[in-house]
């Protein structure tokens, strides 16, 4: 996976758009963030902490816990080693958590 594929991905969702975020890339749906690039090769993906330690278990070598101080905010994911559909996976789960309940209710794909 590399940015370009993520950021087509991130883009695909209903609603979403691409914006700068301290000189780097977010990815937002009515304003709410739901991924930033901190980099090229790394994706942040503020999916519900709740479901952090279940995506790191399943893909512990392009996941990890993204902290902000000492809280939970999602994964930091590192593009070379994800793959395609975990991405997809992670981005929905943001989006649909960012994104307003009724435009919410029209799941992505």
């Amino acid at each position: 996976m590399d940015l370009q594929g993520a950021r087509k991905l991130a883009l695909a969702l209903p609603e979403a758009v691409e914006q700068d975020h301290f000189g780097k890339s977010s990815f937002r749906v009515r304003g709410k963030i739901f991924a930033t690039v901190p980099d090229g090769s790394h994706l942040n993906v503020m999916i519900d902490p709740f479901e952090v330690d279940a995506a790191v278990r399943a893909e512990p070598e392009s996941c990890e816990e993204l902290l902000w101080g000492k809280e939970v905010r999602g994964v930091s994911v590192s593009l070379p080693s994800a793959s395609p559909a975990m991405v997809e996976a992670l981005l929905q789960a943001a989006w649909k958590r960012k994104a307003p309940k009724r435009l919410s209710t029209h799941s992505p794909r």
